[in-house]
């Protein structure tokens, strides 16, 4: 008889496990990459229209890099759920 239960909570913890990745995770990873898409894009706003006033061209330069690490984060972040996700088979 115990057996029979425990597919049923493995199971359980599962749709857990999934639920939670689709409606929290991934919405919050989706909300960070397109926040760094835009602070990437600032900083070429930034960097163009400051072209003559060297400040303003680091500042931009600034954002682009913090932009760029941003969306390397966001991808990584994406790509190891991605790899739990396919280990315990969500």
């Amino acid at each position: 008889m115990a057996l029979n239960l425990i597919p049923s909570v493995y199971a359980a913890e599962l749709s857990l496990l999934t639920a939670v990745r689709t409606e929290i995770l991934q919405p919050i990873v989706g909300v960070l990459f397109a926040a760094a898409v835009l602070i990437f894009f600032w900083g070429v706003v930034e960097f163009i229209a400051g072209a003559e006033n060297p400040k303003a061209r680091d500042l931009g330069k600034q954002h682009m890099i913090w932009g760029v690490v941003g969306l390397f984060i966001m991808v990584s972040v994406n790509g190891i759920l991605n790899l739990i996700c396919d280990t315990i088979n969500c």
